[in-house]
């Protein structure tokens, strides 16, 4: 295999994909990897070919934590549909890049399941390759990758409604607040929701201030130091986007105990549809988390099955408004 694999110009994974008809190689990449490995007269092992189609009954779920709202509810609602369809499931964490890295080298679910999903979860180009190596389909539940089976939401469209909902509000001194891993691991999201708050605010003219945009590490009182950090401007801002809904529910509580009112004082809006949003009239962009879960569930069956239908699906957000936006008080 690493022969023709060298002489194709591409990678292992790859060759495996191309031979066994397993999606996310482009038809003119197949037919090249073909044509060397008949010119090498390679062939896939029957018995090898036999064992990766051998149904486990099992998919493995890897994510990097449980204990976010995000996906403790990904990891739900992917659970309930495989269950529906027989398939129990099997979780690894991969909290940092070291517990990823083990993962991808050491591939712990080989020829124990029947699919594996990648819940939001960062993994370079290289990595994603190697999992191929499994042999089984990959599914990306919550984000996207070049070739690969996916489900995910626009986030930068999300941070941009989120945005236009407090401008058309009239605010003008708009801050974003977000987390970061200790790790520095880089979030396709992050960047993204990051790009959608710039949008807004190009699109209606107004200048973005770079102390209105907050980073904290992740922690859960996250919301409440960045509210500090925010009060504490010469000039703070009359309204907050926060990355979830959870930073949101810090973020108000921090402001209740400080006596502000919101919105009347400071107007909050966060993204995720966290049922603590609903309980504190939080406005919020809602990602629709277990539809997502579920239409990744129902692509990862249709693939261990061989059922054609949608590979890649992107899910609608939706605007939420309850009571913590209004106008921006007078100064």
């Amino acid at each position: 295999m690493a022969d023709v694999a060298r002489l194709a110009g591409v990678s292992i994974a790859t060759v495996s994909r191309a031979l066994r008809d397993v999606p996310g190689v482009g038809e003119s990449t197949r037919r090249r990897v073909r044509e060397v490995a008949d010119q090498l007269s390679y062939v896939v092992s029957p018995e090898a070919s036999s064992l990766s189609r051998r149904e486990t009954g099992r998919v493995a779920v890897v994510m990097p934590r449980m204990d976010v709202w995000f996906y403790s509810m990904m990891l739900g609602g992917l659970e309930r549909g495989l269950r529906a369809e027989g398939m129990d499931v099997l979780v690894y964490q991969v909290p940092g890049p070291a517990e990823r890295g083990a993962f991808v080298r050491d591939l712990p679910a080989r020829r124990k399941v029947d699919a594996v999903v990648l819940a939001a979860l960062p993994l370079s180009p290289e990595q994603r390759d190697r999992l191929d190596l499994l042999g089984v389909p990959l599914v990306i539940a919550g984000g996207a990758a070049r070739g690969l089976p996916h489900v995910d939401v626009d986030d930068r469209a999300m941070a941009r409604l989120a945005v236009e909902h407090l401008l058309d509000a009239g605010h003008r001194d708009i801050a974003m607040v977000r987390t970061s891993d200790t790790d520095d691991t880089t979030w396709d999201a992050d960047l993204l929701r990051v790009a959608g708050f710039r949008d807004a605010l190009a699109a209606r003219g107004v200048p973005e201030r770079s102390d209105l945009l907050v980073t904290e590490p992740w922690a859960i009182d996250a919301g409440t130091k960045a509210l500090d950090r925010l009060l504490a401007l010469p000039q703070p801002p009359t309204a907050v986007f926060a990355y979830s809904d959870e930073l949101a529910t810090a973020l108000t509580i921090g402001a209740w105990r400080l006596g502000l009112r919101v919105p009347d004082d400071l107007s909050v809006i966060g993204v995720d549809g966290h049922p603590t949003a609903a309980v504190m009239g939080l406005s919020t962009i809602d990602q629709q988390v277990e539809l997502q879960a579920a239409t990744a569930a129902e692509i990862t069956v249709r693939l261990v099955r061989g059922v054609g239908g949608e590979r890649s699906v992107r899910v609608p957000h939706v605007l939420v408004t309850r009571g913590s936006v209004g106008p921006p008080p007078a100064r």
